[in-house]
């Protein structure tokens, strides 16, 4: 087991700035604007998607950004940082941290998630934020030496913690107690409150996306409260 001993996880709101191709902001520049306004208004981190998107960020911000692939693979549910290939990509596109899925299924080319997190560090010399579905993910990523582990998986496999409306604050506080890296609470996060509660439990750093970086979300939400005539 290694870890990386040469970043400190910053302490305070962490922004995901990722769009899919269907959203009207999907887009590097786009990404890159939003990063931008995130530094802005406070964020200490951004966390981004795909090697164009962390590279155009990259230019446009000098916070620490945690990076991710999403490659979608038949026969495999691991799509967030699958494997070596897609961990070099955005490595080489400039994210200080790789995040990656930390559940226990197959994933794209039979890497392990041993093998995975050994590369990072050995290879790559970044830190490991495992995305986790519940605590068994927490703990074996943990003993496999992941730097960070965090809640963004929970309520989205079959395997883990039940869906919610709002954030896991039960599974960041299990997480925080029994972890012995930091734990970053990340997941419908929607309200400013939420927040606040998440850090008087113990979280390291929240990571708030789609509440603040997807406009027509945030519209939603607004068109909601209009009172019917």
């Amino acid at each position: 087991m290694t870890r990386t001993n040469s970043f400190t996880l910053p302490h305070g709101l962490i922004v995901s700035c990722q769009a899919l191709e269907d959203e009207p902001l999907h887009g590097p520049q786009f990404m890159a604007a939003m990063a931008h306004a995130a530094e802005m208004g406070g964020a200490v981190g951004i966390r981004a998607n795909s090697p164009v998107d962390i590279a155009a960020i990259r230019q446009m911000t000098k916070l620490p950004i945690i990076g991710l692939y999403k490659i979608h693979t038949d026969g495999s549910p691991v799509y967030i940082t699958p494997d070596c290939e897609a961990a070099e990509q955005i490595s080489r596109a400039g994210c200080d941290i790789i995040a990656i899925d930390a559940t226990p299924f197959p994933r794209r080319n039979g890497v392990t998630l041993q093998q995975l997190i050994d590369f990072i560090h050995t290879d790559l010399k970044k830190p490991v934020m495992a995305d986790c579905s519940c605590e068994q993910d927490a703990a074996l990523a943990e003993s496999f030496g992941a730097d960070i582990v965090s809640t963004t998986l929970a309520g989205y496999t079959a395997h883990g913690r039940p869906a919610m409306d709002g954030p896991d604050l039960e599974f960041l506080a299990a997480l925080v107690a029994r972890m012995r890296v930091p734990v970053v609470a990340e997941g419908r996060f929607d309200d400013p409150a939420q927040v606040t509660r998440g850090f008087e439990i113990g979280a390291a750093a929240i990571v708030v996306g789609g509440a603040i970086t997807r406009p027509q979300e945030i519209t939603r939400r607004f068109v909601r409260a209009v009172p019917s005539r």
